[in-house]
């Protein structure tokens, strides 16, 4: 199986995705160049975390243009793996692959720390080796990091159980305070109604190994591979 990790201009954590794939989950991974139609037969894309083409306009809202993104929609059509890590995540709700917005955290200040997430739904591809429940400690970096949908949306992604992570304290308790944005609910990552595209604001590859100070975030990739596995 293969990774593809997207490169645009700005992107700045594509090449820590691509480490830790390929050596933390032990994938061949390969970058796709922005201005490229071709996924070069990828079995799961990585949409990074960063500032693509500067942020310019709104997070992710030029980067949906890219040539790319027109094969990762159909990609994603056809049920393939894509995940998209904090500015990957503000891509796809731009592109109309996740609902919903990143706005401005409340506050106004770009927060990076690590945080808790709770795992709300262990019946996808990128959490499967999680028990529900489980309290995962992750870094945050951004400085647009707070989810916001309509509440009909809401009441959609809590109805069909697609809110995949919410900050909370380490006990694994929701709470105002253990937000560190000001995110709808909570949310720090949702999926997809196939569950095939799942977007979060925490780095999973920056708690992947124990020099990071943390290594919660490999299941999410191990998660990934055991799901391509058993394809």
């Amino acid at each position: 199986m293969k990774f593809g990790v997207i490169i645009f201009p700005g992107s700045n954590c594509d090449h820590d995705a691509y480490w830790t794939i390929q050596h933390v989950a032990k994938q061949p991974a390969t970058f796709l160049w922005h201005e490229s139609h071709d996924l070069e037969n990828c079995d799961a894309v990585i949409v990074p975390g960063g500032f693509a083409f500067g942020d310019y306009l709104r997070t992710g809202a030029i980067a949906k243009f890219s040539p790319v993104m027109e094969s990762v929609r159909r990609f994603a059509d056809s049920g393939g793996l894509v995940l998209g890590i904090c500015n990957g995540f503000q891509i796809l709700c731009e592109s109309g692959l996740l609902p919903g917005a990143l706005m401005r955290n409340v506050g106004l200040k770009y927060v990076c720390k690590p945080v808790q997430v709770r795992v709300e739904n262990v019946d996808t591809p990128f959490t499967s080796t999680c028990s529900s429940g489980e309290v995962l400690t992750i870094p945050i970096g951004h400085m647009e990091g707070n989810y916001f949908c309509e509440p009909d949306t809401l009441e959609q992604l809590q109805r069909d159980n697609r809110i995949v992570f919410r900050y909370c304290e380490p006990s694994g308790e929701t709470t105002p305070s253990a937000n560190p944005n000001g995110s709808l609910d909570n949310i720090a990552g949702i999926c997809s109604p196939g569950r095939n595209v799942l977007g979060m604001m925490p780095h999973p590859e920056r708690s992947a190994e124990p020099e990071l100070g943390g290594v919660d975030g490999v299941k999410i990739f191990q998660s990934m591979v055991g799901a391509l596995v058993s394809r």
